[in-house]
């Protein structure tokens, strides 16, 4: 019954968690992004923790780089 469970919940999280952690190491400058919230930004500034993304002309938000959901291509 365990195993099922393991195979079935945890397993998979455990995939996912560590593909997210990836994407998170191998952001560069100048990607565009997406982050959890739904936001469309272009990277500006790479910090330890931390993301500068420019959402618009002049706008510029800084968030917390486990925020980013996903990067488009």
């Amino acid at each position: 019954m365990f195993a099922l469970l393991y195979f079935l919940l945890i397993r998979p999280q455990q995939i996912r968690q560590k593909k997210h952690m990836e994407l998170i190491k191998n952001l560069q400058l100048h990607d565009t992004v997406v982050t959890a919230g739904g936001i469309y930004g272009t990277i500006v500034k790479l910090d330890e923790d931390t993301v500068v993304l420019k959402v618009a002309e002049n706008t510029k938000i800084k968030v917390l780089r486990a925020s980013i959901a996903q990067v488009e291509g």
